[in-house]
């Protein structure tokens, strides 16, 4: 019965078409590769279903190619990609799934207005999410006797390489365990890149369905699974858009997706002297870090990024550093506006700390005293505490900040279980803030913590869903400790379900507050411990996963000592960064230390939506604006 009804949605496609695409499953089985083990299937149905998860098809459409390249030809057989182009269907209907090609110009060939051509002698390899109703008896059977995982609710992935004879028939093969392998890299990695992707907006008609992007290219490390390893762990992979697009064309650029359309300037010095805004705060020159008032220094013509207090400066650092850099500090500024949080209606620009918070009437109460530099004679952790909640959040108006309440109405199929945010907007939402609550800017801290153990760490996340205690390990924390109230709202997106221990340690904590507990509610506790983390990690539980926030990795070098650890145990580690340029810094840091990027640099939204600025430079910068990974 089951194939009859397959044989007459096949009769149906084949009369009424069916979108982009080849129509349904051809009847392959992973089972029947030749040398597979079912330890091998699981990971790519896992990395499958994360793919699925972050839902390509939202924004890319089969006109979207992609360039793929897994580590070196010379690892393949032929000593070429197998598949090094690919595209994304199901965007306009039609089948879903993705498209992979043994080259750029059989992918534009393939590729249709509205339907994608059978084009003679042509052979790709597909990955389509089929219903488990409408999947062959023999995959059925593979899925449930394996426990595979789903893709969605009720889809799973469908492999198999297709081949158009001269007379137009399709015909199919299962892939080889090569093919697959190379299949299971490119999920991996185009999962984490594909959001990084920023739109065109000076490119295409307003009409158009067909996003323009801006060029991209971004390399991943991808741990393979042991079943998958052949004396390697980790592979790099680069993705890139559109495909032709060189890796050598950013070999000059060390942030995470610097599109080559900022190109590097002309050797010959032109400077156009341009005078920061007046009213910023004082300011120290790139070159001899003199500092100088706002109205007194000048900045790079071209970029508009960096801050002199001579042109005799300018031109020295031009000549030493600058001159390479230049190309990417004017993309970074470019992207200035993509950075901005518009939602919100209080003032977002913090460059005189006082001032701003006085806008706002906190200035010098309760947690906002660590917003200014007023009370750095206090040590973290111990500001004095006056009153209660309203007391802590200075002041504000009762509806202006999260009550000590649980969120309502929030049941997934009737059942309590941790919330899942997107970003600031929804947050407020819940919550009922009005969008002219500055709250944000500390809640900045606790909501990325949140945002790590909820949506980047998958096994942090499967924890807290089965009720289960996640250990987390908070390096450096400082201002922080004087914000246990704001991350007491941990405990409510919890939802009832799962419990977190957060261990800060570093050596600004108190040595009156070392060792002690801090129950902020039932659900979450944190633990203080003073030291530096590769002295103290032995003597604390294994952690499921650490966190460094705003951890400005290449100013200190006692991180080397911690970054050591991290790679010696293998537990995933994120880190924030205030800026690009920070984020560019901090990835040479860890690749250094040996460590291998596996989750790339992309901005939080979870972010401070108050910009501030670098000292020497005009780049923005937000409390937690950018997040990268590793081990993950």
């Amino acid at each position: 019965m089951d194939l009859h009804l397959k044989n007459l949605f096949d009769r149906f496609q084949e009369q009424f078409g069916s979108g982009p695409g080849l129509g349904p499953g051809s009847g392959t089985c992973l089972m029947k590769v030749e040398g597979i083990s079912s330890n091998f299937i699981k990971p790519l149905f896992k990395a499958s279903a994360a793919l699925y998860r972050t839902e390509p098809w939202r924004r890319l459409r089969p006109g979207h190619l992609f360039g793929v390249r897994v580590g070196k030809d010379s690892d393949w057989s032929g000593k070429k990609q197998p598949f090094p182009c690919s595209q994304f269907i199901g965007g306009d209907g039609g089948d879903i799934g993705f498209y992979m090609f043994r080259s750029e110009n059989d992918a534009k060939k393939m590729t249709g207005s509205r339907e994608t051509i059978r084009v003679p002698n042509v052979e790709l390899l597909r990955v389509t999410y089929e219903l488990e109703t409408l999947m062959f008896p023999s995959n059925r059977k593979m899925i449930k006797s394996l426990s595979l995982e789903a893709s969605g609710n009720d889809r799973f992935p469908v492999i198999d390489v297709a081949r158009c004879t001269s007379s137009g028939e399709l015909q199919f093969r299962n892939p080889t365990l090569e093919e697959l392998k190379f299949v299971y890299a490119f999920m991996r990695a185009i999962s984490l890149v594909h959001p990084l992707l920023q739109a065109d907006k000076e490119s295409g008609p307003n009409w158009t369905r067909l996003i323009s992007f801006d060029p991209f290219i971004e390399t991943v490390d991808i741990q393979w699974p042991p079943e998958m390893a052949r004396g390697h762990e980790l592979v790099a992979v680069t993705i890139s858009h559109p495909p032709g697009q060189a890796y050598e064309e950013k070999i000059n650029s060390t942030a995470s997706s610097t599109p080559t359309k900022y190109a590097e300037p002309p050797d010959e010095i032109t400077f156009m002297d341009m005078r920061v805004n007046s009213n910023s705060s004082s300011r120290h020159c790139a070159m001899c870090e003199k500092e100088v008032n706002g109205d007194q220094s000048l900045c790079c013509g071209r970029c508009r990024a960096v801050v002199y207090c001579t042109s005799l400066c300018q031109k020295q650092h031009w000549k030493e550093s600058h001159k390479s850099m230049c190309g990417l500090y004017k993309a970074m500024m470019e992207r200035e506006e993509e950075l901005v949080m518009k939602i919100f209606m209080f003032p977002c620009s913090a460059a005189q700390p006082c001032k701003w918070l006085e806008s706002l009437g906190i200035h010098q109460k309760g947690m906002w005293r660590r917003k200014c530099s007023c009370y750095s004679h206090c040590p973290f952790g111990l500001l004095p505490v006056k009153g209660g909640l309203w007391d802590s959040w200075g002041g504000l108006d009762d509806e202006e900040y999260p009550g000590d309440l649980p969120f309502h109405n929030q049941l997934r199929d009737g059942i309590s279980s941790p919330i899942l945010l997107s970003g600031w907007s929804e947050y407020y939402n819940l919550r009922s803030l009005p969008l002219s609550s500055p709250v944000a800017d500390i809640l900045s801290h606790p909501l990325t913590v949140y945002h790590i153990l909820t949506a980047l760490s998958i096994n942090t996340k499967n924890l807290l869903l089965k009720g289960k205690e996640v250990i987390l390990h908070y390096l450096g924390p400082e201002g922080e400790m004087d914000w246990m109230p704001a991350f007491s709202e941990i405990s409510h997106l919890l939802n009832g379900l799962g419990n977190i221990q957060i261990i800060m340690v570093g050596p600004e904590v108190p040595t009156n507050l070392s060792g002690t507990t801090s129950g902020i509610s039932s659900r979450v506790r944190v633990n203080l411990v003073r030291g530096v983390y590769q002295e103290e990690a032995t003597y604390l539980p294994s952690p499921h996963v650490i966190v460094a926030l705003n951890c400005a990795l290449d100013r200190y070098s006692s991180w080397g000592g911690a970054l050591d650890l991290i790679k010696a145990i293998g537990v995933p580690a994120f880190f924030t960064e205030q800026s690009e340029i920070l984020c560019a810094n901090a990835k040479q840091v860890l690749r250094g230390a040996g460590l291998h990027i596996t989750h790339p640099v992309t901005p939080n939204p979870f972010r401070s939506p108050v910009k501030n600025h670098d000292s020497s430079t005009n780049l923005p910068s937000y409390s937690n604006g950018f997040v990268l990974g590793v081990n993950a």
